[in-house]
């Protein structure tokens, strides 16, 4: 089965935009269905997450305005992937760590 693709963005207070991919091996063949249901039962709001959480790069901009701009991240989409994977962390070690997430804690 291919690797999975995370694909998740910080948008700032202007709009302006830095996105990111994380590319898992899938070497447990875990089903992107099974997967994305995962993420979204974790998110804020259905879009939203804290990346110190979920243990992905952070993608703030350098310049911050404390009256404006946020903290959180916004998750864009999953896929199936031919690309080499690119983090350390395998899918199993991603998908054990948002299990474990209390997303109630922010509801």
């Amino acid at each position: 089965m291919p690797n999975i693709k995370f694909n998740y963005l910080y948008r700032d207070a202007s709009n302006y935009k830095n996105f990111n991919s994380i590319i898992f091996n899938n070497q447990q063949n875990i089903e992107l269905s099974v997967l994305d249901e995962l993420i979204r039962s974790k998110l804020i709001s259905h879009h939203w997450f804290y990346v110190h959480e979920w243990q992905v790069p952070d993608l703030h901009f350098n310049t911050w305005n404390n009256e404006l701009d946020h903290t959180f991240h916004e998750f864009e989409s999953i896929e199936y992937t031919d690309e080499a994977a690119n983090s350390e962390k395998d899918l199993t070690s991603f998908t054990q760590m948002l299990e474990k997430l209390n997303i109630s804690l922010y509801l």
